[in-house]
């Protein structure tokens, strides 16, 4: 008898089962394949979003460096932008290097121009690359072994002027006179002045009015412009109190017109430092077209102690006083056609009275008062005219006296609080805003 085998079938199971497995398996790989691309790409995604918040973080480190050195320099002097780890580079940009968190970091750099332009590139370790660890090893640099995904933008930036009111203050602000008014003009546009100066007939409704502080005391005076307190504050409205357009004011008409008050005021009002601690001079007196004066102030910085009588400035001038202020009588600050004074106080009081400042520039920077911390007052008397700005943040800053000058004060104030007797007329310069700026804030933003 024969005994037949089935070798054939056995062979085909194997084979169709050895086929399966292999199906299978590259099935698998590739469904593997799948997840892990996805993963991968997953993780790319969400390392190139997170270079955003790192690149963001340089520009908020760039604009908080120029806003502290606009701070110091009370200006516009925004070409030595060293220190605080930034370099400048020899393509004239200041640059500085960040870690953020571990790993991560940002290239960033300021060019040094009015506005200044930032450029901030955000780095963020390529997925799945053993990132931290050598972030943390090399103490605090980025590792030169390890791949980064980046991204760059380039901030544009425009400023914001300094005296951008009539009037601001960080407390009360008190109208307590009789025919008190504020409005506007623009010294450098001769269809609001004539000949650079204020005419009445010219004149706009820009003279805004506004406190960090809860009120706005407005007992007998003309707002021509806008009102605005911190959060929650009012503004009190007397007998002839009227805040609006220049229509509005005109008639004039009692109370606030709709949409002239807010309370969303809250404004940072940084302290002034002295402008020099050495290579000063203390000036002397003269005599110049046969008239006497104590001090005659030309090109320079100088200081003196206590600051008084007939003084003549001719040149580009920086004074600091640092024990008294004091004019009275015929004494007067009489600044040349051309000159400018930048007054730096740190004399606990002043008071400006006599014939005041005899600013013959005609724009108000021609006279720039800048209060440090201890300067705790400030008094303007008289019936002269002053055409100047203030900037002293800590002073409480008293206006008396005035009479039927129209000019009583052209420029702008910005004081601890403000209170204003007498008959008063107060003229906002707009083209100010032309002149310091006190901060920088993004316009555009692209992506290069």
């Amino acid at each position: 008898m024969k005994i037949r085998t089935n070798t054939q079938a056995q062979g085909s199971a194997l084979v169709v089962t050895l086929l399966t497995a292999l199906v299978i398996g590259i099935t698998l790989a590739s469904y593997l394949t799948l997840v892990s691309s996805q993963n991968i790409s997953t993780m790319r995604s969400l390392a190139w979003n997170s270079t955003v918040p790192v690149l963001e973080a340089g520009i908020e480190e760039a604009l908080a460096h120029i806003h502290d050195h606009l701070n110091r320099t009370v200006g516009t002097d925004i070409s030595n932008l060293s220190g605080n780890g930034w370099t400048l580079g020899a393509d004239g940009w200041y640059h500085k290097t960040r870690m953020i968190g571990t790993g991560s970091y940002c290239d960033v750099a300021i060019q040094p121009v009015n506005p200044p332009v930032i450029t901030s590139v955000g780095y963020v370790p390529t997925p799945l690359t053993p990132s931290s660890q050598l972030g943390m090893i090399l103490g605090g640099t980025p590792s030169p072994t390890v791949s980064y995904v980046n991204r760059r933008v380039l901030v544009n930036t425009k400023g914001i002027p300094r005296w951008d009111k009539a009037m601001a203050t960080d407390g009360v602000i008190n109208m307590n006179g009789r025919f008190i008014l504020t409005d506007s003009f623009e010294s450098c546009n001769p269809a609001y002045s004539t000949l650079g100066k204020y005419d009445k007939n010219k004149r706009k409704d820009n003279g805004d009015v506004a406190s960090n502080g809860v009120l706005i005391n407005d007992n007998n005076a003309g707002i021509m412009g806008k009102v605005s307190t911190g959060t929650g504050g009012n503004v009190q409205i007397g007998t002839w109190g009227s805040v609006g357009s220049k229509a509005w004011v005109s008639k004039p008409t009692i109370g606030i017109e709709p949409g002239y008050g807010k309370d969303d005021m809250n404004v940072d009002f940084p302290e002034v430092v002295a402008p020099f601690t050495s290579g000063y001079s203390t000036p002397i007196g003269g005599t110049v077209a046969g008239i006497g004066y104590n001090y005659i102030l030309g090109t320079g910085n100088f200081k003196l102690g206590n600051f008084s009588g007939k003084v003549l400035v001719t040149g580009d001038a920086t004074l600091l006083v640092t024990d008294s202020v004091s004019f009275t009588g015929q004494d007067k600050i009489e600044i040349a056609p051309g000159a400018k004074l930048k007054l730096f106080v740190a004399a606990p009081s002043a008071n400006i009275g006599g014939n005041g400042v005899v600013n013959n520039n005609g724009s108000a920077l021609g006279f720039e008062y800048y209060g440090l911390p201890s300067n705790k007052s400030l008094a303007f008397s008289g019936n002269a005219a002053f055409t100047g700005v203030v900037y002293a943040p800590q002073a409480a800053f008293t206006l008396g006296g005035g009479g039927n000058n129209i000019y009583d004060f052209v420029g702008s104030t910005i004081t601890k609080t403000v209170t204003m007797n007498g008959h008063f007329n107060f003229h906002y310069d707009e083209c100010l805003k032309n002149g310091p700026v006190k901060e920088y804030v993004i316009t555009a933003w692209n992506e290069i």
